[in-house]
């Protein structure tokens, strides 16, 4: 009997998840089948119980779910832990172990596909949350010479400083202060709702002078505000989510199968062009 994986969300039609992890089984010859369930808004647990019942090996968890599948673990990993939220659950008999890929999905994004150095560079990241505490370790470990997360609400981006004290040159920054921050960043990320409503975040003038990258979390949205306005300023590279989308699915993968599969297919089979 092939082994079963899935994906659980409300709702859940939109999810590419069986397509990338379908893909990734054929490509390395891996005996399994990969399905979407549209989990109750209040019954996680139970769905999931009844889903292990069933024998399942693995679950991905997208949006609302990622704090329920933080509860119902029974072992967290650092990235889980550090994220506060849960986007991958394996099942070893009674053992129920979260993982966090999003944020290591899209360093790999940036630094293997697009190519981009993180160490000793100037990472601006916008937002403060979830998307972006998920980013946030993974993004320190690449060592960059400074991170400067900016929120419209200060306090959320300084509790999540706290956080990380230790981890990193970590800069907090509210929009209004940020064009006195701004010397040029080398990378600059939004990890902000407002892509996914048409709108741009209040950025100053300043913050692209110079950039190399800049990354839409929202992806299949094509020329969102955010990219727009870095294209207009000259930004050499522009990028969105699919990439991480695809790479945080590829360590998921690995995580449950132990063979890495091959991304590049996959990503350009689901990229909407940036036009």
């Amino acid at each position: 009997m092939s082994d079963r994986y899935a994906v659980i969300g409300n709702p859940i039609g939109f999810s590419k998840s069986p397509f990338i992890h379908g893909t990734f089984a054929k490509m390395t010859g891996q005996d399994l089948v990969y399905e979407a369930i549209e989990g109750p808004i209040d019954g996680f647990s139970g769905r999931v119980d009844q889903f292990r019942t069933e024998g399942a090996k693995g679950l991905n968890i997208t949006a609302p779910f990622k704090l329920d599948a933080f509860a119902y673990a029974n072992e967290l990993s650092e990235s889980a832990r550090r994220a506060g939220a849960a986007n991958c659950l394996k099942f070893e008999g009674d053992r129920i172990i979260a993982e966090n890929f999003d944020g290591i999905g899209l360093v790999r994004d940036i630094t293997a596909n697009l190519g981009v150095k993180m160490a000793g560079r100037r990472v601006l990241m916008l937002g403060a949350g979830g998307a972006a505490r998920g980013a946030l370790l993974p993004f320190l470990r690449q060592q960059p010479s400074e991170l400067v997360l900016v929120n419209r609400t200060l306090s959320k981006a300084v509790a999540l400083a706290e956080e990380f004290a230790g981890c990193g040159p970590l800069i907090v920054s509210g929009y209004a202060e940020l064009a006195d921050l701004a010397e040029g960043y080398d990378v600059v990320v939004n990890a902000t709702s407002a892509s996914l409503r048409g709108e741009m975040p209040p950025l100053p003038g300043n913050v692209f002078q110079g950039a190399e990258l800049a990354y839409e979390l929202a992806y299949g949205k094509g020329l969102t505000p955010f990219l727009q306005a870095a294209r207009a300023e000259g930004v050499a590279k522009l990028a969105d989510g699919v990439g991480m989308l695809v790479e945080q699915a590829a360590e998921a993968f690995v995580w449950w199968r132990g063979v890495r599969p091959s991304t590049a297919q996959v990503i350009a089979a689901l990229t909407v062009p940036l036009s």
